[in-house]
């Protein structure tokens, strides 16, 4: 594994990334582009996994990072949660949702792997 010197190194944050800006496209057209409020709260949630996994890296503490990174799933876990009311008020095509949701899936298990590693390396 190489060494992560700075957030943008951590695949996580990476995936976090990704997922975030398929958020931001797909909440732009359409539909959901007038939802104001839901539109609103998964772009919030989306950033905030980014943002966590950033803020925690920066704490210089193992158990610190931990916690964010646990910040950073649940916000994913909204973005999940966000993404099947928005499937059910036809905002998303399947294939839209099935996109979304597989990037989803991506960023939720880097991270819940990358908490295993560090709660392990911390023993």
């Amino acid at each position: 594994m190489a060494r992560i010197e700075r957030f943008e190194d951590i695949r996580a944050w990476q995936e976090a990334r990704a997922l975030t800006n398929l958020v931001y496209d797909t909440i732009a057209t359409g539909s959901f582009a007038r939802d104001f409020g839901l539109r609103d709260q998964i772009q919030r949630a989306a950033v905030s996994v980014m943002a966590n996994i950033a803020e925690g890296f920066d704490r210089n503490s193992r158990k610190e990072f931990i916690r964010f990174l646990g910040y950073s799933l649940s916000s994913v876990s909204e973005v999940k949660s966000h993404l099947y009311v928005a499937l059910d008020r036809k905002y998303l095509s399947a294939e839209q949702f099935k996109t979304v949701f597989d990037q989803y899936e991506n960023v939720s298990k880097t991270l819940t792997g990358f908490i295993k590693y560090l709660r392990t390396k911390a023993k």
